[in-house]
């Protein structure tokens, strides 16, 4: 599995359809914008608020590849090689956790 065509990808949009990439604060404040949309589909059609008429057409996957695209970019402009961060934090979790989940009662 590879994440660098994907940064690739995004970054060869960046500098085909856009300007520039726009500021870290700027992309962070966005990150959150599109994680509370993912958010807001989530509680609204899986949790227990009712899901209003206009959501209701919103697409899950669409939303969450916004997220995505826009955690490609800060890591694109911030110098993070995210299949490199990506194993790192797979390697980690995996030893960390691997007969935690197991473990937890609540789980089973």
């Amino acid at each position: 599995m590879s994440l660098k065509p994907i940064q690739e990808q995004v970054d060869e949009w960046i500098k085909s359809h856009g300007v520039r990439y726009f500021n870290e604060l700027t992309n962070m404040a966005q990150l959150t914008e599109e994680v509370g949309e993912v958010a807001r589909i989530i509680a609204r059609r899986y949790g227990e608020q009712s899901e209003k008429e206009s959501d209701k057409n919103k697409d899950l996957g669409e939303e969450l590849a916004d997220v995505i695209f826009v955690a490609v970019c800060l890591a694109n402009q911030t110098g993070v090689d995210l299949e490199a961060a990506f194993q790192k934090k797979m390697d980690s979790k995996t030893k960390r956790d691997h007969d935690r989940h197991h473990n937890n009662p609540k789980l089973k």
